[in-house]
């Protein structure tokens, strides 16, 4: 937070600290949900499944601190369903409180999206 400041880097609103920090936790979440999904890690090979990773998608969900941009990952055939940011939906709302509340503990943010999983 206070190398933050001293950048001048606000806490809230656009590309302020805690949106990018909400950011990078729902990305991992979301990382996580297809890697769940598929059965295999990001960077391996797929082995016999039919369905694989393609891509992501660029999705602007609104949370209480303001909009955050996000990158949403697909799968080939479309059947990866995330729970985390459903489909569809664009208000994220209590996220926020959540992630300021796990950082504020010393948690990185694998360890809060492992928390929101």
């Amino acid at each position: 937070l206070d190398r933050a400041r001293e950048q001048g880097l606000a806490l809230t609103g656009e590309k302020g600290l805690l949106g990018q920090l909400t950011k990078m936790v729902l990305e991992s979440a979301l990382e996580g949900e297809i890697t769940d999904h598929l059965g295999y890690e990001k960077h391996e090979r797929s082995g016999s499944a039919s369905n694989a990773r393609n891509g992501s998608r660029t999705k602007t969900v609104l949370t209480d601190i303001g909009p955050v941009p996000i990158e949403v990952p697909r799968d080939r055939d479309g059947s990866f369903q995330p729970q985390i940011v459903r489909k569809h939906q664009r208000r994220l709302t209590g996220v926020d409180e959540l992630v300021l509340s796990l950082s504020a503990r010393g948690l990185t943010h694998g360890d809060i999206s492992a928390h929101l999983a």
